[in-house]
């Protein structure tokens, strides 16, 4: 592993594109990609908390995604509550949580999200955000609805972050996206404004551990600027050495 322990990205987003190419190529349904995508998952998520990664954000369902045919969703579905019932939460002191517009998802599903949230809310290890039926112009709407509604007033930068729902966590230090695709598909827009961006042609169900350290060493390899000039940012870090 080429990646130093003492820079890991303290939250990493990840765009996991590709199931569905990667199913076809080998003349599968769709859906088999996306049963091997959920082996990803498993694997970045016990790589992520073994290097410290504190928050694991990964989008699953777009709301965009109810488009797709019936028995695509329903599929994903299904996956979905099977893939909660997996142990490694527990095993990985994980917490989970959910991002999106939950409502649209069908009773069972809903109840297992609670369930899951539920049972793992004391784990601290690592936090794995799971974006489901989520955009982010979702996100960013009814964050004006709610400050409508509470009556605020004096609208700033930090006033929106609270209402977003995302709020529980930073705003992601890398963004990683899978499948070869060079675009953000309406993914926290608001949160990634100066993270890294991390794009592979490796589709989701092939991202193993030497990927996730790649992207990583490549996060490493860069001056974070967040809008300030090289200079500046090298006489900040001059001051706290």
């Amino acid at each position: 592993m080429n990646c130093e322990l003492n820079n890991i990205p303290q939250h990493i987003a990840i765009i996991m594109d590709g199931n569905g190419r990667w199913a076809t190529e080998r003349g599968k349904e769709r859906s088999y990609g996306h049963q091997a995508g959920v082996e990803a998952v498993r694997r970045i998520t016990s790589e992520c908390t073994r290097l410290g990664v504190k928050y694991l954000t990964l989008y699953t369902f777009s709301t965009e995604n109810w488009g797709r045919p019936a028995d695509e969703i329903a599929a994903l579905m299904g996956l979905v509550l099977t893939s909660l019932e997996d142990e490694i939460f527990m095993k990985n002191n994980v917490r989970f949580r959910v991002i999106g517009d939950t409502k649209r998802l069908p009773d069972n599903v809903q109840q297992k999200l609670r369930e899951t949230e539920e049972h793992t809310a004391k784990n601290d290890t690592m936090t794995m955000v799971v974006a489901l039926s989520y955009s982010s112009r979702w996100e960013i709407t009814e964050a004006v609805k709610q400050m409508v509604g509470e009556g605020v007033k004096d609208i700033t930068e930090e006033t929106i972050s609270k209402h977003l729902t995302t709020n529980f966590m930073p705003d992601p230090d890398l963004l990683i996206r899978t499948g070869g695709e060079l675009r953000i598909s309406n993914y926290l827009l608001w949160q990634i404004a100066y993270s890294e961006l991390y794009f592979c042609d490796t589709y989701w169900p092939d991202f193993d551990e030497a990927a996730l350290h790649k992207a990583i060493e490549s996060y490493q390899n860069r001056q974070r600027r967040f809008g300030k000039t090289e200079a500046q940012v090298e006489q900040a870090d001059g001051l706290n050495e």
